[in-house]
């Protein structure tokens, strides 16, 4: 099991950055892949991005080229820097953690959640 922490989150203009973090109880370089996800008023959870144990990154077309996700193994924390802010980035933001394998099978965790508010 782990839980995930959420922090970073806020109101900025567009055009600005914010770096949102998710720190982690147990050691991240154990857990299967790290992910970011969104969700805005009326709409359903979307990914924002994933990160895998082995370096791998997945971005959503929608923040690619904006959007970085990246790991610190020795802070067992996940970040998500944000640049070019755009008003439909706004969203509660949550960190998401898989744990497993194709053997035991998978585990989703997920945190509390972060509000990101983009102003126009």
């Amino acid at each position: 099991q782990v839980q995930l922490v959420e922090s970073g989150g806020g109101l900025v203009q567009a055009g600005g950055s914010l770096r949102l973090s998710c720190a982690a109880s147990r050691t991240i370089s154990s857990i299967s892949r790290m992910g970011w996800y969104r969700q805005a008023p009326g709409k359903q959870r979307e990914l924002v991005a994933t990160l895998t144990s082995g370096g791998s990154t997945n971005y959503a077309d929608s923040v690619k080229g904006r959007f970085t996700i990246s790991r610190d193994n020795a802070k067992n924390t996940a970040y998500l820097q944000m640049n070019s802010l755009k008003p439909e980035d706004t969203a509660v933001y949550y960190c998401n953690a898989l744990l497993g394998n194709a053997l035991v099978g998978w585990s989703d965790y997920w945190g509390q959640g972060t509000q990101v508010t983009v102003s126009s």
